[in-house]
């Protein structure tokens, strides 16, 4: 039964919000129950941020996500030191390897390393290595398609980003690539 429980985590402007609501908006888009969550740090734009999504079956009784996360994103190394142990045993961890140096001292979950900021750049814009990021995820999860996902960016993002579409879409299959 489908119950994942997620954590995106980074400073703020990496698009961790952003990842959060494509992921609740495509688990919408599919008739899944879906919740989203954010909390941001004290800065907006540079602090600390992120967002617990939950995509499931049933209904959700809460939508908080604390020790009892099942994936988590991070793109920051703060923000791997903080939820690193929020996952349960078995659950799945990425993380952006082109800010963060270190490993996971985790041995009871998948790890995955995504260059996200190195992949993004390399395709013609750092602003989208969250989808890359995000991509990943999907591929190795399968909670939601990307399809889903790509409907869901037209949605969020609206009218006004349709230009971005192109790039968004090459962001979220390079990481689907890395994974898949």
């Amino acid at each position: 039964m489908l119950n994942e429980k997620i954590i995106c985590a980074g400073f703020g402007g990496q698009g961790v919000m952003s990842m959060g609501m494509l992921i609740t908006y495509a688990g919408m888009l599919e008739g899944k129950q879906v919740s989203w969550l954010p909390s941001y740090g004290v800065e907006m734009r540079g602090g600390t941020a992120n967002c617990n999504v939950i995509v499931a079956e049933d209904a959700i009784g809460a939508p908080t996500v604390s020790n009892d996360a099942t994936t988590a994103m991070v793109m920051n190394l703060p923000s791997l030191k903080k939820f690193e142990n929020d996952l349960l045993k078995g659950g799945k961890l990425f993380i952006n390897s082109s800010l963060i140096d270190v490993k996971s001292s985790r041995e009871d979950i998948d790890v995955y390393y995504i260059p996200a900021n190195e992949i993004a750049v390399s395709i013609g814009s750092g602003k989208v290595a969250n989808l890359v990021m995000l991509g990943a995820y999907v591929a190795a999860t399968n909670v939601v398609s990307i399809d889903s996902v790509k409907k869901a960016l037209r949605k969020v993002f609206g009218a006004s980003k349709e230009k971005m579409m192109p790039l968004n879409e090459a962001a979220l299959q390079r990481g689907c690539d890395l994974v898949g």
